[in-house]
């Protein structure tokens, strides 16, 4: 009997858990588990092992998980969550011949070449240069930047830390806002506002600007708001998709992303009635002697709801991936 290998893709709240069989991509048998259910990682997995009947003669014996935190060191402390263990003791308590760790915002990018076309919501046609590197690029949680490039037999990840590139205001509001920003932490990342956090602190610092009370203490109501014509909500949210498009043509040119800009993370999928009203795609292209260059880049949103779960199967028997 041919044992499926185990994947996931493990956040702060939430341990997104699947079987692939192998030389396969399509992940089966996806559950979604409550991390705070869990002592730690060993027991959320045996517990989805036992749910899915993965036990025993089919219980995998290899597995490639991604955690939203660093992964680099033996040792992985969660950032959002209480989960801490070494890659050592993970792969002996599950009896593993094979365990990789890897970065959430990595199986991001490695999953991103096999999201079907029905699954992406292109903003901008461009034209996609075959061999050329895909820029991945998500808001949510914080903000991912990552690409991948297509070496000779397997997808090779061009991980990065650009959501910690500092902000640069191209207008008179934006250097207002960098302002106001700098007065509360200083040194200011993209990643401050292309976030779900930066979203609420947008709106705080729009309200300041214009002398208004806040209203909302959450970005989803902030969203809502800005649907409901609230005109300080509504600024708001369309000055983080400019922002957004900013930083996004910047990160292409940086990685040469001819191959295609790819949007993903929890945010972007929810403002996909925003974003062609938005002045997104003309901050993406407004980089003066080079704005042909980004005009012409392929721009697409990811609603792929398992991309992460796709770079973890990518990443199982990549030799690209250690």
């Amino acid at each position: 009997m041919t044992r499926p290998a185990l994947i996931g893709d493990i956040g702060g709240t939430n341990a997104r858990l699947a079987l692939v069989t192998p030389g396969a991509f399509a992940p089966h048998d996806i559950l979604s588990l409550p991390c705070a259910d869990y002592p730690g990682v060993v027991e959320a997995v045996r517990d989805y092992l036992t749910r899915v009947g993965a036990t025993g003669d089919r219980a995998p014996r290899e597995a490639c998980l991604a955690f939203a935190c660093p992964v680099h060191s033996e040792r992985v402390v969660m950032t959002n969550n209480h989960w801490d263990f070494t890659k050592t003791a993970v792969r002996e308590a599950l009896n593993l011949d094979l365990f990789k760790v890897i970065n959430d915002f990595m199986a991001q990018a490695l999953g991103v070449p096999h999201v079907d076309d029905a699954e992406l919501v292109t903003l901008q046609e461009g034209t996609t240069a075959p061999h050329a590197a895909r820029l991945v690029i998500g808001p949510g949680t914080g903000l991912g930047v990552a690409g991948v490039f297509p070496g000779r037999h397997d997808w090779i990840p061009l991980p990065t830390e650009g959501g910690h590139v500092t902000f640069a205001p191209t207008d008179e509001r934006e250097q207002n806002l960098l302002r106001h920003f700098r007065n509360r932490y200083g040194r200011i990342s993209v990643e401050r506002l292309l976030c779900g956090q930066g979203l609420l602190d947008l709106y705080t610092a729009h309200c300041s600007l214009k002398g208004a009370n806040p209203r909302y203490d959450k970005p989803a109501e902030i969203t809502e708001a800005a649907r409901g014509d609230d005109p300080v909500a509504r600024d708001t949210l369309l000055r983080f998709l400019k922002i957004l498009g900013d930083v996004s043509g910047d990160a292409a040119l940086t990685m040469g992303a001819r191959g295609g800009v790819y949007l993903c993370g929890g945010i972007p999928p929810r403002l996909l009635d925003w974003l062609p009203d938005s002045r997104f795609l003309e901050a993406f292209a407004a980089k003066g002697r080079m704005s042909d260059y980004t005009a012409d880049i392929p721009v697409h949103v990811v609603t792929a709801p398992w991309t992460g779960l796709l770079g973890a199967a990518e990443a199982l028997h990549n030799p690209e991936v250690e």
